[in-house]
C-alpha cells in the first residue's frame, strides 16, 4: 500500500515539477555518512520499470559473475568518478559508505562495501543513461 502511494505520488511530482527521473533519490545517495534508508529492500528497479526512476540496463544474471572480482586501480579511481558524474557528491571523503548506499541503490543482493567489477560495470552504465 505504501509503495502504491509512492508511485502515485511520483507520478504526479514529476508530471507537475518537471522532474527527471535521475533525481529522484533516497536519503542514503544523499547523506551516506548519516543515512541508509531506504536501504537495499526498496524497490528501485521496480520503479525506474514504471519510469519513475533510474536503473542500469544490464542483465543481472550475466554481471553477476563478475561480483568479487578484483579492480585494478585505475578501474577503481574510474568508478568514483563514474559516481561523482552520475550525482553521488565529492564532499563524501568515507568512501567505504559511499560504496555502500551505491550497492543498496544498485546491487541490492550484496552490500559489502567493496568495489568490484560488478559494481564499476553498473557504475559504468549509469553514466550512459
Amino acid at each position: 500500500k505504501e509503495i502504491c502511494s509512492l508511485i502515485n505520488l511520483l507520478k504526479h511530482l514529476l508530471k507537475k515539477y518537471k522532474i527527471n527521473r535521475k533525481n529522484i533519490l533516497g536519503h542514503s545517495d544523499i547523506a551516506p555518512n548519516r543515512k541508509k534508508d531506504p536501504g537495499e529492500k526498496f524497490p528501485w528497479k521496480d520503479l525506474a520499470n514504471k519510469d519513475l526512476s533510474i536503473w542500469h540496463k544490464l542483465k543481472e544474471n550475466k554481471i553477476k559473475i563478475l561480483r568479487n572480482q578484483k579492480l585494478n586501480s585505475k578501474d577503481q579511481n574510474m568508478f568514483f568518478k563514474n559516481l561523482y558524474k552520475f550525482g553521488y557528491s565529492k564532499m563524501n571523503k568515507n568512501k567505504l559508505f559511499l560504496i555502500k548506499a551505491f550497492q543498496r541503490r544498485f546491487r541490492q543482493s550484496l552490500i559489502n562495501g567493496k568495489v568490484d567489477k560488478e559494481c564499476f560495470i553498473i557504475s559504468k552504465s549509469l553514466t550512459k543513461s
